[in-house]
């Protein structure tokens, strides 16, 4: 062959791993630097079956649409029911989930306080307690109790409008948080009982007791100290819902909270957040289930979180059987979180504009994941409040369509058979039909 048509072969074009991808070659190289593993915040950044793989069956001749000009659909909801003398009421069924002062900054949870309290909600505190900013701007705040027991104190256990017993959380169930030290300030250190400037681990389960018996024990005593006033909430991780659930009713609950794995943190190891827990959508049924088992559907709330982004989401999530949501990434996007406006200094931290999860080394350019108070200077509370709570009127006014398209009155009257599944993971996760079938993998009496 001569030499000008060798090199007229064309060459085989370079084919990468889809195992060992650009991103994980990248990990093992920052492990093998290092020794020691990946510490991130946010939520697990893999593609699992979600919200978005189920769709809304819209009212036509066999149902009948709502006008939405003219007849009402209605969005409150009443949280703790069963035993608490003094339930929450809330405009809306969307609530902001616990984020701590410490992860976040002071104006960040005095945003969120304000944005919850304009849309009629409810704010949570996080761990290591209660901040006069937020308690002072938030109309209803509920209390986390976690295995930490950070700032935990009987006055502010009764100064909450509801205790929310952390068992679990979704992106690390099985898991403690983490706190470094840059971010344990002064303020932070006396908050938690804390030496300033070093790093702190919380707890993965809680000191007083090692299973369902003693949680009970547990939710007696904090209703004795709050006079049997407040809600009791416990929260528990994607991991087993159907017996979690069970046992978070049977040991007295009067609010379930399940947490998928889409949720977020502010910091633990990366190999948590993406390989452990199952998704959101494949959670609600089998806590619904159980609560449906127990006869306590309705009677006992159920709050699910994990990657809640819209008020279509948060109207699927009702029709699967919740009563409300939770948002929390969510919440920090819409106050100013990973705004492109700070593009420049990101790319300074060596990310970019919606991928920045460094939230643990207290660096955020937006002013909301930091205890530098030149960088928390930089969040107006009042001006990101406003973004949230016009961000919670677009969910709500978005759920509140969705119902009415398919003839309901209230956002609580949407159920399972208006919906249908895209992909067969779906359907079998949320037990509705695949489209175009009545069919879903597992349904019973079908034998697959």
């Amino acid at each position: 062959m001569a030499e000008d048509e060798k090199h007229s072969i064309p060459r085989t074009v370079p084919i990468q791993s889809a195992t060992f991808t650009p991103a994980v070659n990248a990990e093992i190289r920052r492990a093998a630097a290092t020794g020691i593993y990946d510490i991130r915040g946010g939520g697990a950044k893999r593609k699992v079956p979600h919200f978005d793989d189920l769709l809304f069956l819209g009212a036509s001749v066999s149902r009948y649409p709502l006008e939405g000009y003219r007849e009402r659909c209605d969005t409150n909801v009443v949280l703790g029911t069963r035993y608490a003398k003094k339930p929450i009421e809330l405009d809306i069924p969307i609530t902001i989930a616990g984020m701590s002062f410490g992860s976040l900054s002071g104006p960040a949870k005095e945003a969120l306080g304000r944005g919850a309290s304009a849309a009629g909600t409810s704010t949570t505190t996080g761990d290591g307690g209660m901040t006069e900013e937020e308690r002072g701007h938030s109309t209803k705040l509920v209390y986390q109790y976690l295995p930490s027991r950070y700032g935990m104190n009987p006055v502010d256990l009764r100064r909450a409008d509801a205790i929310e017993v952390v068992v679990g959380q979704g992106a690390k169930p099985g898991g403690g948080g983490m706190l470094l030290g840059q971010k344990i300030s002064d303020r932070v250190a006396e908050m938690r009982n804390l030496p300033k400037g070093i790093d702190q681990r919380s707890a993965c389960r809680h000191p007083d007791w090692t299973g369902p018996d003693d949680l009970e024990i547990k939710i007696l005593e904090l209703r004795e100290i709050t006079a049997w006033e407040k809600p009791i909430y416990v929260k528990i991780g994607g991991s087993r819902p159907y017996f979690d659930t069970t046992l978070a009713v049977k040991a007295g609950a009067d609010v379930v909270v399940l947490d998928g794995m889409q949720g977020g943190t502010a910091a633990t190891q990366d190999v948590f957040i993406e390989h452990v827990g199952q998704p959101i959508l494949a959670c609600i049924r089998e806590a619904v289930r159980a609560l449906e088992d127990l006869n306590m559907h309705r009677e006992v709330q159920l709050i699910v979180s994990g990657g809640i982004r819209s008020g279509a989401d948060t109207a699927k999530a009702l029709a699967l059987g919740a009563d409300a949501v939770s948002i929390g990434t969510a919440a920090l996007i819409a106050i100013g979180d990973n705004d492109p406006k700070w593009e420049a200094e990101y790319q300074k931290l060596g990310t970019t504009a919606g991928a920045y999860d460094d939230w643990h080394e207290g660096a955020d350019p937006a002013g909301i994941s930091t205890q530098y108070p030149e960088l928390a200077a930089r969040l107006d509370p009042v001006e990101a409040g406003r973004h949230l709570r016009n961000y919670l009127k677009v969910m709500t006014l978005e759920a509140q369509t969705l119902a009415r398209a398919c003839g309901k009155n209230h956002v609580h009257n949407l159920e399972p058979e208006d919906l249908v599944a895209l992909t067969l993971e779906a359907a079998a996760m949320a037990k509705v039909p695949l489209s175009g079938t009545d069919w879903y993998p597992g349904k019973p009496g079908t034998g697959f």
